[in-house]
């Protein structure tokens, strides 16, 4: 346990911190699986629905601090990534049953 004031108010700070990061990281892991189940579904617009939902997600994430902003930009990389192959796919599937 802290001794002085100012190890009590570094305890309290860092106990805010952590619980704004795991709210923050939830929300970012969270989002990301509503992506992942919107691209193995059929609906396109639901899919790019997500995405841009989860582009901001992250966009805000590392505004803020949780995250790196190199994170947020290779997270939405991959993201985007899936989602073109995700869009591709059907279309050969399409073009192999003919």
């Amino acid at each position: 346990m802290p001794h002085t004031p100012s190890a009590w108010k570094r305890l309290r700070k860092s106990e805010t911190r952590r619980k704004q990061n795991r709210t923050a990281a939830k929300k970012i892991r969270l989002q990301r699986r509503k992506v992942a189940d919107a691209i193995k579904g059929t609906d396109a617009a639901a899919v790019v629905t997500e995405v841009k939902a989860t582009q901001a997600v992250l966009d805000r994430a590392a505004a803020k601090g949780y995250i790196h902003p190199n994170k947020a930009a290779r997270l939405k990389s991959r993201l985007v990534k899936r989602q073109r192959a995700a869009a591709a796919a059907p279309a050969k599937a399409e073009t192999a049953k003919k």
